[in-house]
């Protein structure tokens, strides 16, 4: 065989290498944005990328490069180019990219944004907008904007049903809120059955990530015997967890363990613990 034909006949292989690829194929900036900064319950996200709840900091550094160079053709890597820089403490960055991501129609950018208007993190705090762009991305099925939506005042308008049941895809992506929303309406029978079992898992799951109220929740659940066994041990322990977050109604809950009797004024209102 001559020189020239074999690298013709190289090249055939090389071209029929490069048409076997799909027409849809990212680029590899993409592919590795997606590695190292895709949100789990992002619907925007690939079906084979799993995502992650939070930018591991080893990652940082390399989430903003590949998604900053991603993200002039993909609105998935402008939002988690959002991620990476909210992440570095970078969060004017972060809102930039959200809001570009947002105007591209990201679900889950419209989320982001609504979490920092309604806490006032990085930007002036404004419920109705946190609200107007929670109810844009739950339209849309983003799960973490149903969930926070669900937990708003007010949110009773919504339908019960259609709520537990979008609450159940926030779920099942590992979301910590929609676990404990989704809990909430389990243990109150809420948009469906009544099932301390179920309420009572996704308060675990919902705590295991770091979920203060999902800990008080699991805590009361043990103490009383709801949804499994009662054990007085295992609920001291998660409402000390929630406790050492700041949660106020744990620490009452742990003077209750340690003092069960309490003095009421003539309304009810409690005055003291009596430890015996």
């Amino acid at each position: 065989m001559s020189v020239r034909s074999f690298s013709i006949g190289l090249l055939a292989l090389a071209l029929g290498a490069l048409h076997s690829f799909p027409a849809t194929a990212q680029s590899a900036d993409l592919v590795l944005c997606d590695r190292v900064a895709a949100d789990p319950s992002d619907k925007d996200k690939p079906a084979d990328v799993v995502g992650v709840n939070s930018i591991a900091p080893s990652d940082v550094a390399t989430s903003i490069k590949f998604c900053k160079t991603a993200s002039g053709s993909s609105r998935r890597a402008l939002f988690q180019l959002g991620r990476a820089y909210a992440a570095n403490r970078q969060l004017p960055e972060a809102i930039a990219a959200y809001r570009k991501a947002a105007d591209k129609g990201s679900a889950a950018a419209m989320a982001e944004l609504g979490v920092l208007y309604s806490t006032g993190a990085g930007i002036a705090k404004d419920p109705a907008e946190a609200r107007k762009l929670f109810e844009r991305a739950a339209a849309a099925g983003n799960s973490r904007a149903i969930a926070n939506l669900s937990a708003l005042s007010g949110s009773s308008a919504m339908d019960p049903a259609k709520t537990r049941a979008l609450l159940s895809t926030g779920a099942d992506t590992n979301s910590a809120e929609a676990q404990f929303q989704l809990g909430l309406m389990a243990a109150n029978g809420t948009g469906g059955a009544q099932d301390d079992v179920a309420a009572r898992s996704l308060f675990e799951k919902a705590a295991a990530q770091g979920h203060a109220e999902a800990m008080v929740w699991m805590g009361a659940f043990a103490e009383l015997g709801r949804g499994g066994p009662a054990d007085e041990k295992l609920a001291r322990s998660y409402f000390e967890k929630a406790a050492a977050l700041g949660n106020e109604e744990a620490k009452d809950r742990i003077k209750r363990l340690d003092c069960p009797r309490v003095l009421k004024d003539k309304k009810g209102n409690i005055i003291s613990y009596l430890c015996f």
